[in-house]
């Protein structure tokens, strides 16, 4: 298990754990960012993730990817 923000550009990982206080948890699961569910990044510029979570593109600051395991 590995925080998204080291995951490789362009390859479908499958979200095992978020973590982060109860209302970062539930921002990230409203997001789309949900044990069990696929994320693939699209990029990564400067400090921000670009990812496709549930067919969307959503840009994610490094410290929340930090709080999401693949």
């Amino acid at each position: 298990m590995m925080p998204l923000s080291f995951a490789a550009n362009g390859e479908e990982n499958i979200i095992r754990k978020v973590g982060g206080s109860t209302d970062v948890r539930q921002h990230l699961c409203d997001l789309g960012f949900v044990p069990g569910g696929s994320v693939t990044v699209v990029s990564a510029n400067g400090g921000n993730l670009i990812v496709s979570v549930k067919g969307c593109r959503i840009a994610v600051s490094r410290e929340m990817a930090n709080k999401i395991y693949i």
